[in-house]
């Protein structure tokens, strides 16, 4: 006899379709085979899947148990495909039978312990999306743990579950349908811990950031340790603004995937702040694997990816960064096909000027030879610095300023403005000022004569490139933006050239 179940799996960020077949036959010796590429984990299964069986008080059939997993040229891993499988062979064996056509009601997920409860598992948001939008208004059974984050999605039915006969009695109609867990009510989100307001003095760095948040400018920070590089960076998630429904739902969709989301979470509704080290794996900062799963800069997706101590990671790194900051995704490529990630993130790196940190301060003395500043400050490469829009130079403060009372906005008023700008951005049609296509440039960043004629001749002296060429024109929309001025004139220009003070050959 042959049960059929649908199952899904995930495939980078994506849900996808997976059928379970599971046949109970008396010919061959007695066991378990499992088809269809499956990973150690899935082999494994064999084992939880007895176990829980037998824990449940269902007998496991003294026969050969084939189960395929399709379609067989996907690589599956985990342990999502338990209970389906568990399931399977209950439905198939002669002992407890369940009806075909009340399987076919339901896409299964879940893993099982050996006691029979269902534990949860990774990406369940993508896996009802994948559903909802293949199998129309399909049902799904998962673990309990998981129903909050599939109950979002519009037009979906999530059945809840804690064990396997709870499970098998739903199929079976012996046991009603379980009530969706009711979620304690989300308190009001207050405000972060940490605030602009925080910042003393930096007053220059700080205009950066508006900037930077106002059009989803990627920027660069860079002065001596302790100077405010990283204090300025950890804010600015503060000053961006809410994440829409459609960005909340991709964003908590890759942190599902990751398995980083937490228990109970709906919607993550803040932009994402993600601070890897210079130490950390080239597959943990842009994902991989076998079945390839987000990285870090996926999982900054909608928010903030800070690169503190930026020089200090690989060349390989760092050169890789180029696509994702150009084209907001990553493409990974495998002997199965391309995947890609989301990576659209606001990049904020912070580097030293030389290797000691002092090169340029007002009162420490650099020991760095000239070589030594050469070959560090090389690790950032012309074609990487042409892509970060701002370039900041964050000076150390002496301590009379540092003991002053804050007199800059704070996160709020900043935020406020970052918001107006970005409205009228999204009046223009144009999106963000940092990802504005080139062929809309001459409608959009309108030059007046004087403002032209200086973009021009900067753009001689200091032999800037197109693409910067470009980003100094979206820079200047953005201050223009902030301003609430419809042309940009020649005050916003000179600002923003003002930003790109490493490609004048200055070089830290």
């Amino acid at each position: 006899m042959i049960r059929r179940i649908q199952s899904a799996t995930i495939v980078g960020v994506e849900g996808r379709a997976i059928e379970v077949e599971v046949q109970v036959t008396s010919s061959g010796l007695p066991g378990v085979v499992l088809v269809g590429l499956p990973d150690a984990a899935i082999r494994e299964a064999r084992d939880r899947v007895r176990s829980a069986i037998n824990s449940s008080r269902y007998s496991f059939p003294p026969d050969k148990v084939i189960v395929n997993l399709a379609p067989a040229d996907l690589r599956k891993e985990g342990t999502l495909y338990d209970l389906p499988i568990a399931l399977g062979i209950i439905a198939a064996s002669d002992g407890y039978r369940i009806p075909q056509e009340r399987l076919a009601e339901f896409c299964i997920v879940g893993e099982l312990a050996l006691d029979g409860r269902v534990r949860p598992v990774r990406g369940a948001l993508s896996m009802a999306i994948a559903m909802a939008r293949l199998r129309g208004r399909r049902r799904m059974m998962l673990p309990r743990a998981n129903a909050a984050e599939a109950a979002i999605v519009e037009g979906f039915s999530p059945v809840a579950v804690r064990t396997l006969a709870e499970a098998v009695g739903i199929l079976s109609g012996t046991i009603e349908e379980p009530a969706l867990p009711s979620l304690p009510p989300r308190p009001v989100q207050a405000e972060a811990d940490i605030d602009y307001a925080d910042v003393r003095g930096q007053a220059h760095s700080k205009r950066a950031m508006l900037i930077a948040a106002g059009g989803g400018h990627n920027v660069l920070l860079y002065g001596s340790p302790g100077a405010g590089k990283t204090m300025l960076a950890r804010r600015m998630p503060t000053i961006l603004p809410p994440l829409s429904r459609e960005e909340s739902l991709e964003v908590t969709q890759i942190h599902s995937v990751a398995g980083i989301l937490p228990p109970g979470e709906t919607l993550i509704r803040r932009s994402p702040f993600r601070a890897p080290h210079h130490t950390a794996s080239y597959v943990a900062l842009f994902g991989g694997g076998s079945v390839p799963r987000p990285g870090e800069i996926s999982l900054a997706h909608g928010g903030v990816l800070f690169l503190d101590e930026m020089a200090e990671f690989s060349r390989r790194t760092l050169e890789t960064l180029r696509q994702p900051l150009e084209e907001g995704e990553l493409e990974i490529t495998r002997a199965s096909g391309r995947l890609r990630l989301p990576a659209r993130a606001l990049l904020v790196g912070a580097t030293n000027p030389c290797p000691c940190g002092y090169r340029g301060h007002a009162t420490r003395e650099c020991r760095c030879t000239p070589r030594q500043v050469a070959r560090y400050v090389g690790r950032l490469s012309g074609p990487l610095l042409d892509r970060i829009d701002l370039h900041v130079d964050v000076p150390a403060l002496p301590l009379r300023e540092l003991s002053e009372a804050s007199t800059g906005e704070g996160s709020a008023e900043m935020r406020s403005m970052v918001m107006d700008a970005r409205e009228r951005q999204a009046r223009r049609g144009s999106g963000p000022n940092g990802r504005l296509p080139a062929r809309r440039m001459a409608e959009v960043c309108r030059l007046d004569p004087t403002a032209e004629a200086l973009l021009h001749s900067a753009a001689e002296r200091f032999s800037f490139s197109a693409r910067a060429y470009h980003q100094i024109l979206r820079v200047a929309r953005t201050i223009a933006d902030l301003a609430a001025r419809d042309a940009v004139g020649a005050e916003q220009i000179a600002e923003a050239i003002r930003y790109r003070g490493l490609d004048e050959g200055s070089r830290l």
